[in-house]
């Protein structure tokens, strides 16, 4: 792979040339701060930046302000920060260093790097609790994901976003990114409670919590509250404190170009109304653009097939810009070919993130020889990592009646048949003996009855043997509390019997722009390109290959936004 090269673009008289082009501006703005991209590491920045009196911009590609963030459950992972303490959560920054470093590894993340996340990370959260209405809540009990490891803390560090009232966005609510999976109608749902409303046909704590649900949002109604959790929790209430900081954010601009003046990043050309402009920043530019997830060229180039931009619930407008531009500054780019995997199903509408449903018991993954492959109940980055590494691509989940008939899956309730676009997309085959299913998935009905024989046997007595499913306490976490002796291991018994394709699918793209403890972005020979920062998925990852928790992507992401913008 050749080695990118710096561009330097230069003013031409009233235009800008680029290459042999010259394009004509349509008008001049300066700020302070420029922000590419309005998702949860852009507005963080640009929210750090406005409020230390710093005049900024955001600038969004899409109609829609929120991008992936907006989309998610919204977990963010960042040790020792206010929510979790005042929780009594016994978190440390020991214990949070020498988790993140066991959970590291020897990837290549600078230890500074690493420590520079730990210590700003809740100066970050306490920062937009007190300059946004965004607030924030403890998800008691989910897991590191890694809890074994030294500092790895099983009770879980993770928050996500307490309730929003939409209603603060006035007619910017229109402009939210929907969300991936929306809440029930008529319910007030936390992404913690899921867990528990997965298991409401079967346990009582999971009818309980489906009914509070509910009475938050008649409570929430009954106050005149437009109720947002998750994801739509976190992107609104950050845009409403850059209302309240008098930040503009210019949604359909997408960025073309960087502005380079003696080697420095002084701007930034997007597109506005059609026509192109020039954002001068005086102190700097913070590409905070989002993965590459949705650009099939840049995913042939850099990552392991079979890929595509059709696996992944990255948000549609992630196709690389921030990386493109700092490549054609000589920026160094690292982690590429990685991105925050996980299994999914290829439903014929989106693909479904496959989070609970491979946990549950009475559930296995299988190979096309028949054979399991992998703990099915494993962090979900490490799942696609394995498969990629056993050539397992497609894999099937597995699933009987029994199963079916006591929990949700996806937004399908118990009992219920899967759909009918599901079978005919090929998503999922049904089949009343085994040999019937392995037809249909393709597979060797003698290996996958041994397969199935073998599995079953470690369900009664609650031991896997080859994989340690339910040795971690993580493995734990989205499982049937009321199925003994191990809550995530049950026989396959009941027909009909279903599988669900599995194909490596994705959160976003992982690698990015290297960056330094400070976000500033470097070239390939490991300097600083003055005036360019990165933070979330445009820039390299703090947490290497791995995966420490549930909210690693956000966590990191707002911290590096709110860094670059405290250094600038």
């Amino acid at each position: 792979m050749p080695t990118p090269t710096r561009r330097t673009v230069l003013r031409a008289g009233a235009g800008l040339l680029i290459g042999s082009q010259i394009v004509g501006f349509t008008g001049t703005e300066e700020y302070d701060v420029v922000v590419v991209g309005a998702g949860a590491a852009g507005m963080t920045a640009a929210l750090a930046a406005a409020r230390r009196g710093l005049r900024t911009v955001v600038v969004e590609k899409a109609a829609k302000f929120g991008g992936s963030a907006a989309r998610s459950g919204a977990g963010i992972w960042i040790p020792n920060n206010e929510t979790i303490l005042a929780a009594g959560v016994p978190d440390t920054p020991a214990k949070a260093a020498a988790y993140l470093a066991a959970v590291v590894g020897s990837s290549g993340v600078p230890a500074a790097k690493q420590a520079a996340f730990l210590a700003a990370g809740p100066e970050a959260i306490s920062f937009v609790v007190r300059h946004s209405p965004l607030r924030f809540r403890w998800m008691e009990g989910y897991s590191d994901y890694y809890p074994e490891l030294p500092g790895g803390m099983p009770g879980g560090r993770s928050i996500e976003p307490d309730l929003f009232d939409g209603n603060l966005l006035g007619p910017e609510l229109a402009n939210l990114n929907p969300a991936y999976i929306p809440v029930p109608a008529g319910q007030v749902i936390y992404s913690a409670d899921y867990k528990w409303i997965n298991l409401a046909l079967v346990n009582p704590r999971g009818a309980a919590v489906a009914l509070e649900g509910a009475a938050r949002w008649v409570a929430a109604k009954a106050q005149g509250i437009e109720p947002l959790t998750m994801g739509q929790s976190l992107a609104g209430a950050l845009r409403a404190g850059l209302t309240q900081a008098g930040v503009p954010v210019w949604l359909n601009t997408p960025l073309v170009d960087l502005r380079v003046e003696g080697g420095r990043v002084v701007g930034a050309v997007v597109t506005r109304g059609g026509a192109p402009t020039l954002l001068r920043a005086r102190r700097g530019v913070i590409l905070a653009s989002g993965g590459f997830e949705h650009d099939a060229a840049m995913r042939e180039r850099y990552q392991e097939q079979p890929i595509g931009t059709d696996w992944t619930v990255g948000a549609d407008s992630n196709t690389g810009d921030g990386h493109r531009a700092g490549l054609q500054v000589g920026a160094a780019v690292e982690f590429m070919d990685d991105a925050w995997w996980g299994p999914s199903i290829p439903l014929p509408d989106e693909p479904y993130f496959c989070l609970s449903e491979r946990t549950l018991p009475g559930s296995l993954i299988v190979n096309q020889a028949g054979r399991r492959f992998v703990n099915e109940a494993a962090p979900y980055s490490d799942v696609v990592h394995v498969m990629y590494e056993k050539a397992a691509i497609p894999a099937w989940l597995v699933i009987d009646q029994n199963y079916r008939n006591r929990y949700l899956f996806r937004d399908i309730p118990p009992t219920l048949d899967f759909p009918g676009s599901w079978y005919s997309s090929g998503a999922v085959v049904k089949s009343w003996t085994w040999a019937g299913l392995a037809e249909r998935m393709g597979v060797p009905a003698s290996v996958f009855g041994s397969t199935l024989n073998r599995f079953n046997g470690f369900a009664f007595s609650g031991r896997d043997l080859d994989f340690r499913r339910g040795d971690s306490v993580y493995d734990h976490y989205f499982t049937d509390p009321a199925v003994v002796p191990n809550s995530c291991l049950a026989p396959l018994l009941l027909p009909p019997f279903y599988a669900l394709k599995i194909v490596p699918g994705d959160l976003g793209t992982k690698g990015g722009l290297v960056t330094d403890v400070h976000a500033r972005v470097l070239d390939t020979a490991g300097a600083v390109i003055p005036g360019l920062y990165a933070a979330g998925n445009a820039s390299s990852p703090v947490m290497g290959r791995s995966y420490a928790g549930a909210g690693s992507t956000l966590g990191p992401a707002m911290t590096f936004g709110y860094i670059a913008a405290r250094h600038l």
